[in-house]
């Protein structure tokens, strides 16, 4: 069966993703499927890591001529207007984590991974990673590549002057639960006026949703958002913001950054790719940043896959090279070069990730974020979260940065919802 292109729309909704169909296909230029030992693999900048793609190449070039094409721009909406035109699709596509929801109801247009041998390799990846690429049919669209599981950045100078634990594992210990870590923000405010905990209610809001095991949209299609869990998480954000812990500055603003420079925002919950983020967005912090566990529990934050679609002639090439190119060892180097963390706990423990990173003081950061990677509680992750998800962040980000009275603003949220809900066919 053929994705329609009213399928191929509902998809782009449920994501929240305003996509035009037409006219996208032309600016990709690659050839359409194998034809003898050509194969084409789409990927986006950073996707994936260049180590392992020049390997890749030279390891099956006896056999194939493998084309990494990286594509620019709005990659989700190039991809299925390129499936939807049945013209120039690649054979291996890479599909992003925050996407991979919306292609599971679609998973016909792909090759399920299961009959091509996916099921020998399962225990080799995290287990809730690779349950994100099924779909409600059990078929396997996405191969794991990576996992953002999340952690609590500090630096540790400015908390060691404000009297709070300082050291990584007291840091863990001792600032645990989301009470402990406000606690810690009001103390951090009342020693060293002017400094923030973090920048925004939303990083508080978005992670204490991501710890826990359901999202917004339920297995048999029924909104959610409305129920204990999101609540809680809804207060906890509104408490951060009473209590006077978050700044009222914008992420990646100038003066964001320069609060960061300056030690005012000495404090972030972010995935494992954001050691590159501040690597690189503020490099006179170098050797000022520590990683402790998040509070309660690790969240995840992005992580990709790589799926075979049906257009693909040679699918069982295409595999073995999907297998080689993220087990352990290329999982490790794809860490190297491009900060993708690995989903195979195996890579743990290899000397790529077992370096010390003078950025944040010489720690070896994997021993925050591999534990933590294995400690993510597996969620169903349905096609409509992120459009029904979207209006909740809109209006605590509201009560964040405008002062919204956080009563009316959960009521403007939940009107969106049902509006939204009616629209995609989500029962309420």
């Amino acid at each position: 069966m053929r994705l329609s292109r009213r399928g191929l729309l509902r998809a782009g909704l449920a994501t929240g993703a305003a996509t035009a169909l037409g006219g996208l296909a032309s600016g990709c230029a690659v050839p359409t499927g194998s034809t003898g030992r050509n194969m084409v693999l789409w990927y986006w900048d950073g996707g994936l890591g260049d180590t392992v793609l020049k390997k890749a190449k030279a390891r099956y070039d006896s056999t194939v001529d493998l084309q990494a094409i990286k594509i620019g721009g709005y990659y989700r909406s190039k991809l299925i207007t390129t499936m939807t035109g049945n013209a120039h699709v690649p054979d291996i596509a890479g599909l992003k984590g925050e996407d991979m929801a919306s292609y599971l109801p679609n998973a016909d247009q792909f090759v399920d991974l299961r009959t091509l041998g996916a099921e020998k390799y399962r225990s080799r990846y995290l287990a809730w990673k690779w349950e994100q690429g099924i779909a409600d049919d059990g078929s396997m669209v996405g191969f794991p590549i990576d996992c953002g599981p999340v952690a609590l950045f500090y630096q540790y100078q400015v908390f060691r002057k404000a009297g709070l634990p300082y050291e990584p594992a007291d840091v863990s210990e001792e600032l645990d639960t989301w009470e402990k870590y406000f606690a810690a923000g009001e103390q951090l405010r009342k020693r060293i006026p002017g400094t923030y905990l973090l920048t925004d209610v939303n990083s508080v809001f978005e992670n204490a949703v991501q710890q826990d095991s359901k999202r917004y949209v339920d297995k048999d299609r029924h909104f959610i958002g409305d129920q204990a869990h999101v609540r809680r998480a809804w207060s906890l954000a509104v408490e951060a913001k009473r209590r006077g812990i978050v700044s009222n500055l914008v992420t990646g603003t100038p003066d964001q950054i320069s609060a960061v420079d300056d030690g005012k925002l000495p404090s972030q919950l972010g995935a494992s790719w954001a050691t590159y983020d501040i690597k690189n967005g503020n490099p006179k912090t170098k050797g000022k940043w520590r990683i402790a566990d998040m509070p309660v529990r690790p969240s995840n934050n992005g992580g990709s896959f790589l799926s075979i679609t049906k257009e693909c002639r040679e699918p069982e090439q295409a595999f073995e090279i999907i297998t080689w190119m993220l087990d352990a060892a290329n999982q490790a180097s794809g860490y190297v070069d491009a900060g993708l963390f690995p989903s195979t706990p195996a890579s743990y423990g290899l000397k790529q990730l077992r370096e010390p990173d003078p950025f944040f003081g010489g720690q070896v950061t994997t021993d925050v974020f591999g534990p933590a990677a294995q400690k993510i509680a597996v969620a169903y992750n349905s096609p409509y979260d992120v459009a029904l998800g979207q209006p909740i962040k809109d209006e605590i980000k509201n009560v964040g940065v405008l002062g919204k009275d956080p009563d009316k603003a959960w009521s403007d949220a939940m009107s969106k919802c049902r509006r939204i809900a009616k629209h995609l066919g989500v029962s309420y």
